[in-house]
């Protein structure tokens, strides 16, 4: 199949509205990258300005690259690290008490690669509450990820993941569950609680 990129690149992927409200995101976003460490509350506020729904208590990195952020919902209580990707052209949802951990990538969009003019597809993702995304995870569009599961570091993740699971890999695979509390049959080296440290 040939790839009409012309076409592609002439249709027409984003109100004025938002085109100008990236363009002032851009023009913001300094003032949240070069916040020290300590400013959550500050950076919680930039994201709110620009229509984030933001629970009380979150904590997120300065390091952290949000797309979009009226396109984006966090509980309370959650936590996002360091370089961590939410590319929210689609819907993004993080529950309570969820982390996001340095280097995940939470990308809410795709091409429908399909189609000769690759249209762009704004598909959500939602992350459950309790939920852990470990280091350099990524989760794809159109993803669920159910309340208290774990997705391991590095797993690619394509598909629901269901509550309380723990997945690895790429594609990622539910290697276990998660635990209330620390039993000597879990599978692996290192046990999971169910409450974050």
């Amino acid at each position: 199949m040939q790839v009409d990129v012309a076409k592609n690149r002439k249709s027409k992927k984003w109100s004025v509205v938002e085109q100008l409200a990236r363009v002032l995101w851009a023009i913001a976003t300094p003032l949240f990258r070069l916040s020290p460490r300590i400013c959550w509350r500050w950076r919680v506020f930039l994201l709110r300005i620009f229509g984030a729904r933001v629970g009380p208590q979150v904590h997120i990195v300065s390091t952290a690259q949000i797309t979009m952020p009226w396109n984006l919902e966090i509980g309370t209580g959650a936590a996002i690290g360091d370089r961590v990707i939410l590319y929210a052209l689609g819907q993004i949802e993080i529950g309570q008490n969820a982390t996001i951990s340095q280097g995940a990538h939470l990308c809410a969009g795709t091409h429908d690669f399909r189609d000769p003019t690759m249209p762009l597809l704004k598909l959500p993702i939602r992350i459950g509450s309790n939920v852990w995304i470990c280091a350099d995870a990524f989760v794809g569009p159109n993803v669920v990820v159910g309340d208290g599961a774990v997705v391991g570091a590095r797993a690619v993740v394509v598909r629901p993941v269901a509550a309380g699971s723990v997945v690895v890999g790429n594609p990622a695979r539910v290697v276990g569950r998660r635990l209330s509390k620390v039993e000597p049959d879990f599978v692996g080296a290192n046990h999971v609680k169910k409450d974050r440290s």
